[in-house]
């Protein structure tokens, strides 16, 4: 017989998963699973996070709740430089990919150093993070936090968002599905932006005070400047910083949508100075080429890796029988997988598929190029 609170959970869970599908963008999504979450299982605090599935960098839009704006910096410093528990790079790879901190460490939390920089002096006693992710690739960051005094998140808690995980990160996958009208070649070069080894922002050029006027509202840390620079994008030049130290591993890069639909990206590297030692970090932000986008809404339309191999011929303007050639398969099987194609992306033509994948309408008229279509 099922329990008043489990059945209360599934019911919980149902309706959080069916308001998070009806959202029209991430942050909306966050709001709805947040407000249903709380129900579930209470917590004081939280910040849910979009990452690049690549990189797994994080990036916009991010929805913080009960937590001050200047604690970012400390928050990802810890990350990435001193912090051995519970990485979220390690949970992306994780067969679950959701931890407590007082789990981990047995209850004694002041083993992280998250919980000494971060945590104790805003009162938070525990963390439970999780990534989002739909295969190998994660869609988003999960920090919930418990304040002093509050029990420690448990098993339940944690085998509640382990439900939720794949779900919520398909749906913000989604969200990566190009926009309905086109847009205009963007007017501005690259902006850079330059920041101290201690993360504050040095100078910055007119272009890149542009793209962050574009950028969607989130967390922002103060600068001498009187600048408000996101969060994700401060972080980004710590990635840099860490991966140059050899404290942390991978890519300073991340894409990221502005408020018009244009996809950008952003990307770091350490500056050294005359003597060899790392100088500034220095973060660039400028239109994203096709080549680097179209992996995202092919995702985000759930083509397989055969569907996303046939449609790429498309767009080179090979007809079915020398895609069949190239791929071994037989035309029947490559005009099925078309079929499928169609059906997922909603059109119903090769031209129709070429121009909403792979046409680059949202990139310099100097990157298009004319694509031969064949309607066999």
């Amino acid at each position: 017989m099922t329990s008043p609170t489990l059945s209360r959970i599934a019911i919980g869970r149902a309706e959080l998963l069916s308001r998070s599908a009806k959202a029209t963008d991430a942050l909306g999504m966050f709001a709805e699973a947040s407000a249903q979450l709380r129900r579930l299982m209470p917590y004081d605090a939280a910040v849910w996070r979009v990452t690049d599935p690549v990189t797994g960098m994080m990036t916009a839009p991010i929805r913080a709740e009960n937590l001050d704006e200047s604690g970012c910096a400390v928050y990802w410093e810890s990350e990435l430089f001193t912090e051995n528990v519970n990485l979220f790079r390690d949970l992306a790879r994780a067969p679950v990919p959701v931890a407590g901190l007082r789990q981990t460490t047995g209850d004694l939390p002041a083993r992280s150093t998250l919980y000494q920089s971060f945590m104790r002096p805003r009162g938070l006693q525990d963390e439970l993070r999780a990534v989002l992710r739909v295969g190998d690739r994660p869609q988003g960051h999960i920090s919930l936090f418990r304040a002093r005094g509050r029990a420690a998140f448990d098993a339940a808690d944690t085998q509640l968002i382990a439900s939720l995980l794949t779900p919520l990160a398909k749906r913000l996958r989604s969200f990566a599905e190009p926009v309905t009208h086109p847009l205009p070649d963007s007017p501005h070069g690259p902006g850079l932006l330059l920041f101290s080894p201690q993360g504050r922002l040095l100078s910055v050029n007119d272009d890149a005070l542009a793209y962050l006027e574009s950028l969607p509202e989130g967390p922002a840390v103060p600068s001498p400047q009187g600048i408000r620079v996101p969060a994700w994008v401060q972080a980004i030049a710590m990635k840099a910083r860490a991966v140059a130290e050899e404290r942390d591993r991978g890519h300073a890069r991340a894409r990221v949508r502005n408020r018009a639909g244009r996809w950008l990206v952003c990307h770091a590297s350490c500056l050294r100075e005359a003597d060899g030692r790392l100088g500034a970090a220095a973060v660039v932000i400028e239109p994203a080429k096709a080549s680097e986008i179209v992996p995202l809404v092919v995702d985000a339309y759930e083509l397989t890796d055969r569907e996303t191999e046939v449609t790429q011929y498309i767009a080179r303007g090979l007809p079915t029988g020398e895609i069949a050639a190239q791929l071994h398969l037989s035309p029947h099987t490559v005009r099925d997988h078309i079929k499928a194609v169609f059906e997922k992306v909603s059109v119903s033509s090769r031209g129709e598929l070429v121009g909403k994948l792979f046409t680059e309408y949202y990139a310099p008229m100097s990157e298009r190029g004319i694509v031969r279509v064949h309607n066999d």
